[in-house]
């Protein structure tokens, strides 16, 4: 079975660094592609951007189905909660403005750990995931994420800290529809829903499966890194909510430890 990704990419007067985004879901040698482009009005270029990138496609160059929905929202989350409702694709991730697929071939080293799940186990996965590096606002390349993905994910590993990033995280679509992100979360929302998905994958006794290789290249400093305080508050309220006070108080001891002795 060929199955189609839908790719989401929110922007708010994102054109200082929507094109190298655009382009790479452009070159992509997987033609299984539905781009959704879901905009919070912006008055700066980036519709103008985003409706060049959506003709190039429609004449061939690429020859995937882009979707534009461009009106005022409640924030990021809010956003990404529009496209949930809109994607068609049978497996979902979340590609920032200023988020890269780092190779023309991404999508479809994604579609070979499918298959090969689907081979191995008789089932398809509910999540895929890989490696993240992180690059600068010229997209050049600074460090691989410090947080490593393990060969074996479970919904209980995000006690350790988010060890996947959200846009190298490939979620079944009808599981992800099932689960919007909280809007009472304004930095985080996204630690939460990732553990919500592999949760009910585990439920539903669905593979969590690993793509050997790196499948984003992360803009550096989002939102939860410039609201750094808040975002931690967050996380630590996120974390206590899956895995209780204690656990989450052991680990927040942990992380403490684990920082100092990199210093």
């Amino acid at each position: 079975m060929k199955i189609r990704f839908s790719i989401v990419t929110v922007t708010y007067h994102a054109a200082q660094v929507l094109q190298r985004t655009l382009d790479s879901v452009l070159v992509q040698s997987y033609s299984g592609i539905e781009h959704l482009i879901i905009d919070g009005a912006s008055t700066d270029a980036t519709l103008s951007m985003v409706m060049a990138y959506k003709q190039q496609s429609d004449s061939g160059e690429g020859g995937h189905e882009v979707r534009i929905l461009s009106e005022p929202d409640h924030g990021l989350y809010d956003a990404m909660n529009k496209a949930l409702r809109l994607a068609t694709g049978d497996y979902i991730v979340f590609l920032n403005a200023g988020d890269v697929l780092p190779s023309e071939h991404t999508l479809q080293s994604v579609a070979d750990t499918y298959a090969k799940a689907v081979e191995q186990d008789g089932v398809e996965p509910g999540v895929m995931y890989g490696d993240t590096d992180v690059v600068d606002n010229e997209g050049n390349f600074l460090y691989h994420r410090k947080l490593q993905p393990p060969r074996k994910l479970s919904w209980r590993s995000f006690k350790w800290g988010m060890l996947v990033c959200h846009q190298a995280f490939y979620a079944r679509t009808e599981i992800a529809k099932e689960i919007p992100y909280n809007l009472q979360y304004r930095y985080s929302a996204d630690v939460d829903w990732c553990i919500r998905v592999m949760y009910q994958t585990e439920q539903r006794h669905m593979s969590l499966r690993r793509v050997p290789t790196v499948l984003v290249n992360y803009l550096e400093g989002g939102m939860s890194i410039k609201n750094h305080r808040a975002s931690l508050r967050e996380r630590f309220a996120v974390m206590r909510s899956h895995y209780g006070l204690f656990t989450t108080l052991t680990m927040h001891v942990w992380f403490v430890l684990r920082n100092l002795k990199s210093i």
